[in-house]
């Protein structure tokens, strides 16, 4: 049920749902079968809800191998996703006839340190619209240096800019607000976003949406988004289109259907009261295997309607009601830390993982300092245990903090997912 103004931008298309009080709402579809695909896209677009498509993009194609995508799909073996990169550009187009149009614009959306074959095969079936980042998909997904992640998605930009005709605008959204999901302190989660929505535009991107996922305490989580917001003005250049876009939690799932419809019920009202124009969503099966069509829908479907009876921010227009909230404080900290690194912001990221004045903890990738460790407060916030080189400062309670252990570990990604499955929990 899409019915916002739009010039046939994907940017343009958010701009105007915002402007018509809607958030717009999206799922995470992908399937290897077209027909089933088409499927997806027309329930998608016809749900009661302001929407935008999605092609979920196979693993195969992810890492480059289209080979094995190829022999998959002789077999008739279906995959986790859209193989975008070995499908005929012809036959995508065809499962977008009559469905891709200005009032459904639709985003491909991957998880590759090397999207090019990505980029090429989105913009010869005639999108514009997708995701990544140089850290984003980097980090927390694979082994890629960061440095070839970062020389990938610089050209990879270029080549978005440059395929996509006018006057047709190509939008690229950061997946920064995801580093693994869970347990990483949300000003590093802001400034990851906003520092990739800055390496997009020096690379020729002039359309972009800024992401954060939803964490463990909806205060701080609400504080994030405004921050988001509010750092997207500061330092991104004049006359570029943005908007900041909520993914419903991205760790461990609650087990019970009661509790997943919660947790996506808090993400929705959490991305109106703080601001966000565009939630993509998860529904009640993500704990055990992935959602049909039918519960895509109905997860977009209960999102739209949360939305449309929660309550905004207090003051139209309003960033941050709380001034200079803790995670302004240190997601603007971590921005200016890499910024003063030089003009060359591929190389001032590489330099600020190299120094670890960025460090994403649990992280495992070589090209991550892994000094950095967070928990989960007693009053659900997320923060800093230890800080190695990054310019910020360790939380330390009253009467001193307690180490973290394998166990602990373990019951703070468990967190979220125990809270909703036992009782509801307040947004």
């Amino acid at each position: 049920m899409n019915g916002a103004a739009s010039s046939g931008s994907f940017g343009s298309f958010v701009a105007g749902a915002a402007a018509a009080g809607a958030l717009v709402v999206q799922p995470r579809m992908g399937f290897s079968d077209p027909a089933r695909m088409r499927d997806g896209l027309e329930r998608t677009k016809s749900a009661v809800a302001t929407t935008v498509g999605t092609l979920t993009i196979d693993s195969y194609t992810r890492v480059g191998d289209q080979d094995a995508a190829r022999a998959a799909l002789a077999e008739g073996t279906p995959l986790n996703g859209y193989p975008i990169a070995t499908h005929p550009a012809a036959l995508t187009r065809s499962l977008l006839d009559g469905v891709l149009d200005p009032g459904f614009p639709v985003q491909v959306r991957h998880g590759s340190s090397r999207p090019e074959s990505i980029i090429r095969a989105l913009t010869a079936a005639g999108l514009d619209a997708t995701e990544g980042g140089p850290v984003s998909y980097c980090l927390p997904y694979g082994r890629t240096p960061l440095a070839e992640s970062v020389d990938n998605w610089a050209r990879c930009c270029e080549l978005l800019a440059a395929l996509v005709p006018a006057p047709r605008v190509p939008h690229l959204e950061s997946f920064g607000g995801c580093m693994l999901g869970q347990l990483c302190p949300p000003g590093l989660l802001v400034a990851i976003s906003l520092l990739e929505g800055l390496f997009f535009t020096r690379h020729g991107i002039s359309s972009v949406s800024l992401s954060y996922a939803q964490q463990t305490d909806p205060v701080q989580d609400a504080e994030a988004v405004r921050a988001l917001r509010r750092l997207a003005g500061e330092f991104l250049p004049a006359g570029v289109d943005h908007h900041v876009v909520l993914y419903t939690y991205m760790g461990v799932f609650p087990g019970t259907e009661d509790g997943a419809t919660r947790l996506l019920e808090a993400s929705a009202q959490l991305a109106v009261r703080s601001g966000a124009q565009r939630l993509i969503v998860k529904t009640a099966a993500e704990a055990y295997r992935i959602p049909t069509v039918l519960e895509n829908v109905r997860a977009l479907e209960t999102a739209a309607a949360t939305a449309a009876l929660a309550e905004g921010p207090a003051r139209p227009g309003d960033v941050d009601a709380a001034g200079d909230s803790e995670v302004y404080r240190e997601a603007r900290a971590f921005v200016e830390a890499v910024l003063e690194l030089g003009e060359d912001l591929g190389r001032s990221l590489k330099l600020a993982f190299a120094r670890g004045l960025l460090d994403v903890p649990f992280c495992l990738h070589p090209d991550n300092a892994g000094r950095s460790r967070s928990f989960i407060d007693p009053g659900g916030r997320l923060r800093w245990s230890e800080v190695g080189a990054m310019p910020v400062t360790a939380y330390r309670p009253p009467g001193g903090a307690t180490p973290m252990t394998a166990d602990g570990l373990l019951a703070a990604v468990h967190d979220v997912a125990r809270r909703f499955d036992a009782v509801p929990v307040p947004a």
